[in-house]
């Protein structure tokens, strides 16, 4: 769901440079700077983390520009590093594929918003739900705030960049919901899966990378 090409402009264009730089800044104002600083463990998997979604944002689908799907994977960085850090590592990560020639620099914002800001906050809004409504259980973070909250992610950016290109009249409704919305429920149910998969090997094997899941409470108490 990315624009490799100059197609939003105007006051669309200008409401997402407002929209991403104004959450990209308060996530770096409220991001825990000393404990990153502190900790080696966290720099390598913030680093690493940032890679590994680079590279998957490589491998992507779609007929016209704009229109690209690929896996988002930002679920999973929202669950292991909280909201903030989520932001930050995605944006890393587009600056990157941004420089490898994947997107252009004209729409970095637009794409920051509907694929980076609009995911992770989606993804955290959906874990405090969790946490305020529901018992804290393995199974319940891990369908609801893993596997579901990856796809109403997906669904959610999609959505978005979809309603950017129809009010911008860059493409008509039809075209937008031909090539793209209609193929948003198919890609929902593999994110799901991608991230259910690697959150699943995180909780049993290292529990202490996944900042939001306390193991204690979690599994120890059940």
């Amino acid at each position: 769901m990315n624009l490799t090409t100059e197609l939003i402009s105007g006051f669309w264009f200008w409401f997402a440079q407002l929209g991403y730089f104004s959450a990209l800044l308060l996530a770096l104002w409220s991001a825990p700077w000393k404990t990153i600083l502190n900790t080696r463990q966290l720099q390598h998997l913030f680093l690493g983390a940032t890679v590994a979604l680079m590279l998957l944002w490589q491998m992507r689908a779609g007929i016209s520009p704009g229109l690209g799907i690929h896996f988002l994977g930002v679920t999973v960085l929202t669950l292991m590093f909280g909201w903030n850090l989520a932001i930050l590592s995605a944006s890393m990560a587009l600056v990157g594929s941004t420089l490898l020639g994947q997107e252009g620099w004209h729409s970095f914002a637009v794409n920051g918003l509907c694929t980076v800001v609009i995911p992770a906050l989606v993804s955290y809004l959906i874990l405090r739900l969790v946490e305020a409504k529901l018992p804290a259980n393995f199974f319940i973070y891990l369908f609801l705030c893993a596997f579901l909250g990856a796809g109403v992610a997906t669904l959610s950016g999609g959505l978005a960049m979809g309603f950017l290109l129809w009010i911008s009249d860059v493409y008509p409704g039809t075209k937008i919901f031909q090539e793209y919305i209609q193929y948003l429920p198919l890609i929902m149910f593999p994110e799901g899966l991608l991230n259910g998969i690697i959150m699943t090997g995180m909780m049993v094997f290292y529990p202490d990378w996944i900042r939001t899941f306390d193991a204690k409470k979690y599994i120890d108490e059940q």
